[in-house]
């Protein structure tokens, strides 16, 4: 409630309730279910809650998903967030994304900047993007408060267009409070009121809605590590 109220005051319409799915925390859907309702009727429609999940893309919680595809998305419909392990990156994890966008499910990679594995080599996520994966960095990261590595990598994708949405992931007042106001200004100031605008009330209204997004502007570099691809003919004869 106390994060709710934060959130209304400092403008926000909408937001995702996203309880996690790891080794630490089983996602109860009924009782989440239940949790929303109450919530949505303490807060008298001040504001509109949808539910999703916090998806940890482990091998147990993967198979689940894709065994019920719209089980962990936002509000049962196409977007998922995925959230990837802090350590190696396996392999299978590329396959796996395909497998959701084939299945008509969109992951969405949240805050990249502050995993160590993606913030050290940004550019693998230029091959999820490409087979049509979406981008969410935190809005306390734009704000420093994850550090100037998180700083520094966010605002580079920013730049490069490989942003499709800005995240409050708020977990309490004190420690991981709401900073959207914030990170909406600091958009707006650097970036233009377009891009604020397409991040932090476009874009995220489309995937709490289920549709679409609307046209984005093109991604700068997506395809600079992609290799050549060879003719027919010069695969034929060699050349």
């Amino acid at each position: 409630m106390q994060l709710a109220e934060a959130s209304i005051a400092e403008g926000v319409t909408h937001i995702v309730c996203t309880p996690h799915s790891n080794e630490q925390y089983a996602f109860q859907t009924e009782i989440n279910q239940e949790r929303l309702v109450l919530l949505n009727e303490r807060l008298g429609g001040r504001i509109n809650l949808g539910l999703g999940c916090d998806f940890h893309l482990s091998y147990d919680n993967i198979a689940g998903a894709l065994r019920e595809r719209y089980k962990y998305t936002i509000n049962g419909k196409r977007y998922l967030l995925v959230e990837f392990p802090n350590g190696m990156i396996p392999s299978l994890i590329s396959e796996w994304l395909y497998q959701f966008n084939a299945g008509g499910v969109v992951p969405i990679i949240t805050h990249p900047e502050r995993n160590p594995e993606l913030a050290a080599k940004p550019e693998r996520m230029a091959e999820w993007m490409r087979s049509g994966c979406l981008i969410q960095i935190t809005a306390a990261s734009l704000t420093g408060r994850f550090g100037k590595m998180a700083a520094a990598v966010s605002h580079s994708l920013l730049k490069k267009n490989w942003v499709h949405f800005i995240a409050s992931d708020a977990h309490s007042l004190k420690g991981r409070p709401p900073a959207m106001g914030e990170a909406y200004k600091i958009l707006a100031s650097r970036f233009g009121q377009d891009t604020a605008d397409r991040l932090c009330i476009h874009n995220p209204r489309a995937a709490f809605d289920g549709a679409p997004l609307p046209p984005q502007p093109e991604p700068i570099g997506l395809y600079d590590d992609e290799k050549p691809r060879r003719g027919f003919l010069a695969s034929l004869f060699g050349h």
